[in-house]
């Protein structure tokens, strides 16, 4: 097999709906709880606002999640849901997980926090992950 660089031959708009996906599983979890979130983060209203720039930033974070699972179970061969399904699993327990425990490890922060991060950063690994690997 001829090297085609990174990701050329990826079915991208499997990967685009994919990225869209998981910020549809973020607005869901956190749009539409977000009494429930903010209460469980410790956070107001009030102290959030100085960082709404943020959000701007966060499309950004889907698609490299996207492009991101896309080359992993294009490695790994995948070519149907439950493997998809599976491996995605596997990447959101030993990568992401990890990953977002530092912030709570290492910061003030409270397990409601970390459980709602959590949460969405599961299904949304696990949502983009069957996308791309039962895309046909």
């Amino acid at each position: 097999m001829p090297p085609t660089g990174m990701i050329v031959g990826d079915n991208w708009i499997a990967i685009i709906v994919a990225a869209i996906a998981i910020y549809a599983v973020g607005f869901v979890i956190y749009g539409g709880l977000s009494k429930l979130w903010l209460s469980q983060s410790g956070y107001t209203k009030e102290q959030l606002q100085p960082h709404t720039w943020k959000m701007a930033l966060s499309p950004i974070m889907p698609i490299l999640s996207a492009i991101g699972l896309a080359l992993i179970l294009k490695l790994a061969r995948v070519d149907n849901l439950a493997t998809g399904l599976m491996i995605s699993f596997e990447i959101w327990l030993f990568l992401v997980l990890p990953v977002r425990l530092y912030n709570f490890v290492y910061s003030p922060e409270k397990p409601g926090h970390l459980a709602f991060d959590a949460i969405h950063l599961l299904l949304g690994t696990l949502v983009a992950g069957g996308i791309i690997s039962a895309w046909p």
